[in-house]
């Protein structure tokens, strides 16, 4: 093709983040040194909740602050440097969740982000302000601007926001289902359908695919959006050697009844040609027997090393999944 590609990237977590900003460099190594017009990411935001009074979006802010190069890399979540005082204050007070770190500056983001949704800005409208802080090299779009947080349903019918699951109990409570209540009227947020439409490559990240990428493909236009894009769409494993990278994906997958594997995980979403949303899947050197597999549900696999360890497998990941949609 001639001219910039114009890029999708569908990404939740810290996979997310660092794939996106693979992408991104990748981009700037094609002579784009500010991208923001040619990479636009529609982050997850089933994982948002209400605490303390204020409204948390963790994979927005961790996509945003790895952006701003401010992101908290060792832990994988939070401001580098950041302090906790007010969160030791508000649990002297019984409030919040003792097991739920705030940091003081990333309390800062979320009162911002509150004092704005109450004065009747939309998650897309404070997105946008938020991106005027740093200079971020790409567009951020929440899924939707609808509230769709997610309940993780246990076995014996008790019912946890995920944040409760994951956080506190490692996912060590058995899942039955994971639901989003509200979802099915949910609308994608402006500029969500539009940019796949438009899109020269289309990404799906190597995020969790049950919670990241999972409730953004359930948001009612997406996916089929993404069925009707002209644009090759390519996703990435988030399974190496058949385990998990990071986090407790395994476990999810396993509540509905998906192996961990690369192969799975291409079923899970499906071949276009097939009613799904995938025409490649990047896999791993360690799971390339597994290619054939992968090419007789419709999909074209293609091996690429997909650990993300550093800046320079960053943005050769970057390059090889911009590389297999064709731009």
């Amino acid at each position: 093709m001639t001219g910039a590609p114009r890029v999708v990237v569908l990404a939740g977590g810290v996979g997310g983040s660092k794939f996106v900003l693979g992408v991104r460099s990748a981009l700037r190594a094609r002579g784009l040194d500010d991208p923001t017009a040619h990479l636009t990411v529609v982050v997850n935001t089933g994982d948002d909740l209400w605490l303390s009074g204020v409204r948390l979006q963790p994979d927005v802010d961790s996509i945003t602050y790895a952006l701003a190069g401010v992101n908290d890399a060792e832990r994988g979540w939070g401001r580098a440097g950041d302090t906790e005082r007010v969160n030791g204050e508000l649990g002297e007070w019984g409030a919040g969740w003792p097991w739920f770190t705030l940091g003081d500056l990333d309390l800062g983001t979320h009162l911002a982000r509150t004092g704005w949704l109450r004065e009747g800005l939309t998650p897309t409208q404070v997105l946008e302000r938020m991106s005027h802080r740093w200079r971020l090299g790409a567009r951020l779009l929440p899924m939707t601007d609808a509230e769709v947080d997610t309940v993780v349903v246990l076995r014996d019918g008790t019912r946890l926001h995920f944040q409760e699951w994951w956080t506190r109990h490692r996912a060590t409570l058995a899942p039955a289902r994971f639901e989003n209540p509200g979802i099915g009227d949910a609308l994608p947020a402006p500029g969500v359908t539009e940019a796949i439409a438009a899109a020269d490559a289309v990404l799906i990240a190597p995020s969790n695919p049950v919670v990241s990428i999972g409730p953004i493909l359930a948001v009612p236009g997406v996916r089929e959006a993404l069925r009707s894009a002209s644009a090759p769409v390519v996703g990435v494993s988030p399974i190496i050697g058949g385990k998990v990278v990071r986090g407790m994906a395994d476990v999810c997958l396993t509540a509905i009844g998906v192996e961990t594997s690369a192969a799975a995980v291409a079923s899970l979403y499906g071949a276009r040609a097939a009613g799904g949303v995938l025409d490649a899947w990047l896999i791993a050197e360690e799971d390339a027997p597994a290619a054939a597999e992968v090419a007789g549900l419709g999909i074209r696999p293609l091996v690429r090393p997909l650990w993300m360890t550093d800046a320079s497998r960053r943005t050769a990941l970057g390059e090889a999944a911009l590389a297999a949609a064709g731009v």
